[in-house]
C-alpha cells in the first residue's frame, strides 16, 4: 500500500474506501443520489464544474478565459485542471476522458 495521509496501518486509506464505495455504484441514478447525500451543495459545485472545464480542455480550441467565463471556475482552477490533465502522474481526468469517448463512439 501507498503512504498516503490518509493511511492507517490496519487497514486501507479513507481514499479506499471511498474508491471502493463508488465502484459499487450501478446506474446514474445510484450515484446521483451517492453524491447528493456525499457532498455538500458548495462541494457539489465545485466536482461538477472541474469536470466540465476538464471536458473543455480536452475538446480544445477555448482559452483558459473562455473557459472561465463558460463555466464559472476561476482561471486558476482552469490552470489546475489543465495541469492534472497534462503533467500529473494518477491521469484520472485523461483516463475518464478516454473512456468516455470511446463509449461514445
Amino acid at each position: 500500500m501507498t503512504d498516503t495521509p490518509t493511511s492507517r496501518p490496519d487497514g486501507p486509506t479513507d481514499l479506499t474506501a471511498l474508491s471502493e464505495a463508488i465502484l459499487a455504484l450501478r446506474d446514474i441514478g445510484e450515484a446521483e443520489r451517492f453524491l447528493r447525500d456525499l457532498l455538500t451543495p458548495g462541494e457539489m459545485k465545485t466536482l461538477t464544474e472541474r469536470w466540465r472545464v476538464a471536458g473543455l480542455l480536452a475538446e480544445g480550441g477555448h482559452s483558459y478565459r473562455e473557459i472561465s467565463d463558460m463555466t464559472g471556475a476561476s482561471t486558476t482552477t482552469v490552470t489546475r485542471v489543465a495541469r492534472f490533465l497534462s503533467q500529473e502522474p494518477w491521469q484520472g481526468y485523461r483516463t475518464i476522458l478516454n473512456r468516455l469517448k470511446e463509449s461514445r463512439s
